[in-house]
């Protein structure tokens, strides 16, 4: 199997895009700043916006800290977010994605989102 190149991720729409690109199983994403403000989505910004919001309040309920990733399964799907500098990634999934690549997979796109001087 050839390396991938993995490409700077400069944006917040790139890295959406780029999310979508190597998560075959993804139904969408999105990503927040850190008051919930969506700055880029694979879909309707103001849905997205709502309920990764939902999300992660109901995350951080269960708990005295703020969570790092959550990861929700059901039935019809799966859902995740992850939150590193200050950033969040959200993201819906088919049925049995593998939930460790899913996570480290957003967590890394957010590390180089932030690295290259933000998510404008």
């Amino acid at each position: 199997m050839a390396p991938v190149d993995v490409p700077t991720l400069t944006d917040a729409g790139g890295t959406v895009a780029y999310l979508q690109e190597i998560s075959p199983e993804m139904r969408g994403c999105a990503i927040l700043n850190a008051d919930g403000e969506v700055l880029a989505a694979s879909g309707n910004i103001e849905r997205w916006g709502e309920a990764g919001r939902d999300l992660l309040v109901a995350a951080d309920a269960a708990g005295a800290e703020p969570v790092a990733h959550t990861h929700v399964a059901t039935g019809d799907g799966e859902a995740f977010c992850v939150r590193e500098a200050g950033l969040t990634a959200v993201a819906v999934t088919e049925r049995f994605t593998l939930a460790s690549l899913m996570i480290v997979d957003m967590r890394n796109a957010l590390r180089q989102l932030s690295a290259s001087g933000g998510p404008a």
